[in-house]
């Protein structure tokens, strides 16, 4: 398998399925989030963005919201550790840029916070309970980041 990959924003209408199949994958089979908690109706309005392998299949995700909140970051496992998320989250705070945002806030898995920090997001406040899993919120002043 190529460990080449590109990001690009998705289109809701057309990548909805290729989304969903990635947050069931992740969220749903492998976190084990019950299902009621995965969707919203939210999800139709949000912006986002999906990484695509060579065979032209959606292997990563990342949305941000009109509150700008950043979430629903997830990296199929074979892709995880080949700069997938990396990638997904500089395209994210690109678009929170063009939009305007100050900042963004974000729920991070707790597992997840050193590479939200490596990016120069901040934790604040105690950890938490999501879907039973913990996470701290995290924020990023956009104008300390560019």
């Amino acid at each position: 398998m190529s460990h080449a990959f590109i990001v690009r924003a998705a289109d809701w209408k057309h990548d909805e399925a290729a989304i969903a199949e990635v947050r069931r994958k992740v969220f749903i089979e492998e976190q084990g989030v019950p299902e009621a908690f995965e969707w919203e109706a939210a999800d139709p309005l949000c912006h986002w963005f999906v990484a695509m392998s060579p065979e032209q299949e959606v292997i990563g995700i990342v949305r941000l919201t009109a509150a700008a909140r950043i979430g629903r970051m997830a990296v199929l496992p074979a892709w995880r550790r080949r700069g997938v998320g990396r990638v997904l989250l500089d395209a994210v705070l690109h678009a929170a840029l063009v939009l305007g945002f100050g900042r963004v806030q974000l729920s991070a898995q707790t597992h997840a916070i050193a590479f939200y920090a490596r990016r120069g997001f901040i934790a604040q406040g105690p950890e938490y309970l999501d879907a039973g899993i913990p996470h701290r919120s995290m924020t990023l002043n956009l104008k300390d980041s560019v």
